[in-house]
């Protein structure tokens, strides 16, 4: 178990500094909306081991989430859409439950569980966390078009970006 508490501490701080200090400068757009900004840090709730409960999973989400917006200078914007993410992931896993059910100590990575499987997974948890953060960006349904835009946009550099990580390091 400490050898998990180090491995996902050092994902935790990876993926952090890696979305403040490099993702953070790199959003495109025009006129004032920025419609592709890069959110890498919903790869650490994806990558979790299964035997964390969601109550854990989710106070992880939630630190993450935090220590993002204060640096983005947001009010919770970070860690609501986070703590969903978290919070949903038991749903998705159970329904892209495999035959023969997960292994207990095992992950839900590209090494594990196969690249369709993790092309999937991954998909829906990354759309549905840039779904709520740019809905709780605007808090309005006024801008529908613009958050289903920047929702769309963003995903796809972002899910790029997330699976080039996941290709390269392949976390086991």
């Amino acid at each position: 178990m400490s050898d998990q508490i180090l491995k996902y501490g050092f994902w935790f701080i990876a993926l952090t500094l890696a979305q403040i200090l490099i993702f953070r400068g790199i959003a495109f757009g025009w006129g004032d909306q920025y419609y592709f900004q890069v959110l890498i840090y919903p790869l650490l709730i994806l990558i979790m081991p299964l035997n964390f409960s969601r109550v854990q999973i989710m106070l992880i989400a939630f630190s993450m989430g935090l220590i993002i917006d204060l640096f983005y200078l947001s009010p919770g914007v970070h860690s609501a859409a986070l703590v969903f993410t978290a919070f949903i992931r038991k749903i998705v896993l159970n329904l892209m439950e495999p035959r023969g059910g997960y292994k207990v100590n095992s992950s839900p990575t590209l090494y594990y569980m196969g690249m369709n499987w993790f092309l999937s997974f991954s998909a829906i948890l990354i759309f549905l966390h840039h779904l709520v953060y740019f809905s709780l960006e605007v808090f309005s349904f006024q801008f529908a078009v613009t958050i289903w835009l920047k929702t769309l946009f963003s995903f796809l550099t972002s899910y790029l970006f997330i699976l080039a990580i996941a290709v390269i390091l392949n976390p086991k």
